[in-house]
C-alpha cells in the first residue's frame, strides 16, 4: 500500500489521514485497504470473514475487528445476519423548518414513525417558556421512533402545550407528520426555530429503541420552534443515528 501524502478526493481526510512522521497504526492500514474493497464491492456487497481478512492482510483478528468497527461507526458498513455488508449512502437531512417526513421523501425513501408513548403532564417551570405554557398547565409529550423504509434511524421527543393541540391523542395519526397536522388541521404555521446539534452516546433505553449498540455515536438535535407571530410552539429533542445521517444547510450572507 502506498501511503504517500497526496491529496485525496474532496471531503476526504487531509493527506489521507496519514501522520507526517509516516508511522501508520496497523488497524488504520487495514481500514484503508478495506475502504478500497468497500468501493469495489458497492452497496450490499458482502465482506469476507474476519478470519479471512486477517489472513489476507497478515494481521490479528483484533486488528481487523478495530478497522471494521470504525467503518461500521462511520456508516460505510452494516451488520446483516452473521455477516458484514457495504452500507448505502447516508440520509441527508436539511437543517430547515422542513419536517423529517419531507427530508426522507426527498431522497426516495418511505418515512414512518412508531409511537412509543403519548402522555400529558403538568408543565415544569423550565419547559414553560419553550412551549408557551404556564407552569402546571397540561403539556403533551410524544415519543416516536423514526423510520426510513422500515429501518429504525432515530428517536424523537416532542413537547407541545395542550392548549395548542387539545385533541392530539384522538385526532393525530402518530405515523404521520406532526408539522402537517398542525398546519392542515389546526391552521398553525411555523415561523422560525432555534436549533442546537451535538454528539452524544445513546442511553441503554434509547439504544434499545433505535436498535443500535450503546457505543454508536448519535447526533442529538434540540429545537425550539415558534409560529409566524413569534409565539413559542414546540420543543423537540431528536436522536439520529450517526452512521445513517448527515445534515445539510444552505448558507448565505446576511444583509
Amino acid at each position: 500500500m502506498n501511503y504517500q501524502n497526496t491529496p485525496g478526493t474532496p471531503g476526504a481526510p487531509v493527506n489521507s489521514g496519514i501522520p507526517e512522521h509516516g508511522r501508520v497504526p496497523k488497524y488504520y492500514a487495514v481500514k484503508t485497504k478495506l475502504s478500497l474493497m468497500v468501493d469495489e464491492l458497492g452497496e450490499g456487497g458482502l465482506l469476507p470473514t474476519e478470519r479471512d481478512l486477517a489472513v489476507r492482510y497478515e494481521v490479528s483478528r483484533e486488528t481487523v475487528r478495530q478497522a471494521l468497527r470504525e467503518l461500521l461507526l462511520e456508516g460505510r458498513l452494516r451488520r446483516q445476519g452473521r455477516g458484514t455488508v457495504v452500507a448505502g449512502p447516508k440520509l441527508e437531512q436539511p437543517l430547515s423548518l422542513a419536517s423529517y417526513t419531507e427530508g426522507v421523501r426527498r431522497q426516495g425513501l418511505r418515512p414512518g414513525r412508531s409511537l412509543i408513548s403519548l402522555d400529558r403532564f403538568p408543565c415544569p417551570e423550565a419547559l414553560a417558556p419553550e412551549v408557551g405554557a404556564e407552569r402546571g398547565e397540561p403539556v403533551w409529550h410524544m415519543e416516536r421512533v423514526l423510520l426510513a423504509d422500515d429501518e429504525r434511524v432515530g428517536l424523537e421527543s416532542t413537547y407541545v402545550s395542550e392548549a395548542r393541540a387539545p385533541h392530539l391523542d384522538t385526532e393525530f395519526d402518530p405515523d404521520s407528520s406532526f408539522y402537517s397536522y398542525l398546519h392542515d388541521r389546526l391552521g398553525i404555521v411555523f415561523g422560525d426555530a432555534d436549533e442546537r446539534i451535538e454528539t452524544v452516546l445513546a442511553t441503554p433505553r434509547e439504544a434499545l429503541l433505535v436498535g443500535t449498540p450503546p457505543a454508536l455515536p448519535m447526533l442529538l438535535l434540540h429545537r425550539v420552534s415558534r409560529d409566524t407571530a413569534g409565539q413559542p410552539l414546540e420543543r423537540v429533542r431528536t436522536l439520529y443515528r450517526g452512521d445513517r445521517f448527515s445534515f445539510t444547510a444552505h448558507l448565505g450572507q446576511q444583509g
